[in-house]
């Protein structure tokens, strides 16, 4: 392995569990004594609130980067440029001095679910998810907006920007604010073809264009810290700092997913399927289209379900991990179970945000394993509807990685999900791919590197899908479908 050489990249990712600044060298390979983490915390309500203090978020950031520029060293001076990431579609309303009106509001939040419901019943959601890439649902702006007028009319008189925590950022550190079509797009109301605000929605909801910030590529640079970040990281001042993009389009391409080549496949908690693609020209029923930047967009579907379904069932029966062996035992769909694995609501492919989990098929003779092995498999099959919708939108047969812990932690998962999909799976082997993602970004953009593609990411095994197995998924998901227009309709 070569020696670590510059220009550096500082990476901040700002995650709703925790924010960590990392050092990438040029080759987008993380300095690993350079790495500051600070712990964040949702405040979360039985009204469904799910939202941040702001300044506890910018306040993390600050004693991160304190943190990575002190162990950096000498090493700081050849810094070329700040990459930041954060979690998407989050929303906070500003005073005419730029003061917070509101707390920091997340795509979890869900007291805007009334006001979603009346936009579908006003708007033509159809013609908004093909201008948008995005549904009226609870994640987006234009409920959360409909909400904040309705709830609080006195704070949304004196809003004078609506801004995303990237914006927030800037506007702390710089005096002055963009938003990248990156961040922009997942919010709902960027029109995904022309990257500029959408006015019919701007029409329907009554917000005026001013209250919306300046929409720039992910590669245009702001310049000069204001005081006192000027001598609080004079390393930093005079070094290009990048608007915030989407942490899962940062994941994508720090994964190894640059192109519409190669799909990615995350589950952590919840789970999501994304690829990039140059151009998506008629939205697939079900699944999102946001921006990586103005060359590219990221179609994708996200779900609900992921590792915490089985983190429940193993509170709930005292199943092993998903790793165990004893899993692999249970032969493919031999227990007699369907699932429907809605255990926090629906996202792609249907949407049902009040769906329910449902188990049928169990007899005297059920096993917490074989409910254990059937509840892998279920998730497995939402993962198999929203690829063969994404394949559907494109003649290329593309390879899939893999990452995420509550996958990468199961070999008996990873087979279940290539068998269900139908394609081999690649582990991914970056350890920080949110954060390189964000790296590489930054490389191309200061010149450092012409192409992300020169960088190939890490690897780890590959599960090659049984032909056999596949059958019988195959058959298994028409039976969950089946259940699912049963109970939930469509």
């Amino acid at each position: 392995m070569t020696a670590n050489e510059g220009p550096y990249v500082l990476t901040i990712d700002i995650g709703t569990s925790s924010t960590r600044a990392l050092l990438f060298d040029r080759q987008a390979r993380p300095l690993d004594a350079i790495f500051a983490k600070e712990p964040t915390e949702m405040t979360t309500g039985p009204d469904g609130a799910a939202i941040f203090d702001p300044e506890a978020l910018l306040d993390a950031m600050a004693r991160c980067i304190d943190t990575a520029l002190a162990k950096a060293g000498p090493l700081a001076g050849q810094i070329g440029a700040v990459a930041i990431d954060t979690f998407v579609s989050n929303f906070i309303a500003l005073d005419a001095a730029g003061q917070p009106l509101t707390p920091l509001i997340t795509y979890a939040d869900t007291r805007n679910t009334a006001d979603a419901t009346l936009l579908r019943q006003r708007l033509d959601e159809r013609d908004t998810h093909q201008r948008t890439g995005c549904l009226l649902r609870t994640s987006y702006w234009p409920a959360r907006i409909a909400w904040l007028q309705r709830t609080q009319p006195d704070v949304w008189r004196r809003t004078r920007a609506l801004a995303t925590l990237g914006e927030l950022i800037e506007r702390r550190l710089f005096g002055r604010s963009r938003v990248s079509s990156s961040a922009a797009s997942w919010g709902g109301l960027l029109d995904r073809r022309t990257l500029g605000w959408d006015a019919e929605l701007l029409g329907a909801l009554g917000v005026p264009r001013e209250l919306l910030g300046e929409v720039v590529d992910a590669s245009a640079p702001l310049m000069g810290l204001a005081a006192p970040f000027r001598s609080r990281w004079p390393a930093l001042a005079q070094v290009p700092w990048l608007p915030a993009i989407g942490d899962g389009a940062a994941a994508n391409l720090g994964s190894g997913c640059v192109d519409s080549r190669t799909m990615a496949l995350t589950v952590g908690t919840t789970g999501a399927m994304r690829v990039v693609r140059e151009h998506v020209d008629a939205m697939p029923a079900g699944l999102w289209c946001y921006r990586v930047d103005a060359r590219r967009a990221l179609l994708g579907g996200a779900t609900s379900e992921g590792g915490n379904v089985f983190a429940w069932l193993q509170r709930t029966t005292q199943l092993p991990g998903p790793g165990d062996a004893a899993l692999a035992s249970v032969a493919p769909d031999s227990h007699g179970l369907t699932i429907l694995p809605f255990f926090a609501g629906e996202r792609s492919p249907g949407w049902a945000g009040d769906a329910r989990a449902t188990i049928t098929g169990m007899t005297m003779a059920t096993t917490p394993l074989d409910i254990g092995r059937a509840a892998l498999e279920a998730v497995a099959y939402r993962f198999a509807l929203i690829a063969r919708a994404m394949r559907g939108a494109s003649d290329a047969t593309p390879t899939i990685l893999a990452s995420g812990g509550s996958l990468l932690r199961s070999d008996v998962w990873m087979q279940i999900c290539a068998d269900a999909i139908g394609l081999p799976i690649t582990a991914s082997g970056e350890g920080e791919a949110t954060s390189r993602g964000a790296a590489l970004l930054a490389l191309v953009a200061i010149g450092a590197i012409a192409d992300m593609a020169d960088l190939p990411a890490a690897q780890g095994a590959t599960y090659a899908p049984d032909p056999q197995t596949h059958a019988i998924y195959q058959a298994a998901i028409e039976r969950q479908q089946a259940l699912y227009r049963q109970l939930i309709g469509g």
